[in-house]
């Protein structure tokens, strides 16, 4: 991602930091503005990406039809209302419906739409609506818990709160057995590590 404007940019981060009184002429600060220009090309690429590009791109028959659950998908988002970090995992499992999709390209689609900014419901629908509209799934279920740098840093300072929210689509919304089952999943211990 490439601003189309960076030096009006960096004069934003000038004004910033001139704004809470720090003086954008000493040593540690010179090279901030262009610090935070790059860190913000990075944290926001994900306006750069199209989820369905990525999915479409590693799409195979299967005849699985049973559960496929990538856990503890760790993420990093921005409130949209602070411009403050959201630190996260993501639950995401489907159940295939003669096609699945590389594994790596689910924790990249979580990836895609964190890196924007964001409101933590808005990001698991996301996820969960990109899923269904590319496998054409038997159902897709999307969970994520995230800590809120808006309500740890500032406003309430809650420092030991998480949020959960969740996003279920077809047979996870439809049927509790298979609802329960993912549930049961994405709250079992990880065990070992391979």
């Amino acid at each position: 991602m490439v601003f189309d404007n960076n030096e009006q940019f960096i004069n934003a981060v000038k004004t910033m930091i001139t704004h809470v009184g720090e003086d954008v002429e000493r040593e540690g600060l010179l090279k901030t503005p262009e610090r935070v220009l790059k860190a913000y090309e990075f944290m926001f690429g994900g306006y750069q990406e199209n989820p369905q590009d990525i999915l479409n791109s590693a799409m195979f028959q299967s005849s699985n039809d049973e559960m496929v659950l990538i856990k503890d998908i760790e993420f990093y988002s921005t409130c949209e209302h602070h411009l403050l970090p959201i630190i996260g995992r993501a639950h995401v499992a489907y159940i295939p419906d003669g096609k699945v999709v590389g594994l790596s390209k689910i924790p990249r689609v979580v990836d895609v739409f964190s890196r924007r900014m964001q409101i933590q419901e808005q990001l698991t629908e996301q996820i969960a609506d990109a899923l269904m509209e590319a496998i054409s799934p038997k159902g897709v279920a999307v969970v994520i818990q995230a800590r809120h740098m808006c309500m740890e840093m500032r406003g309430v300072e809650k420092i030991s709160s998480t949020t959960t929210s969740s996003a279920l689509r077809g047979l996870f919304k439809r049927d509790e057995k298979t609802r329960m089952e993912f549930f049961s999943l994405i709250n079992s211990s990880s065990g070992n590590r391979y």
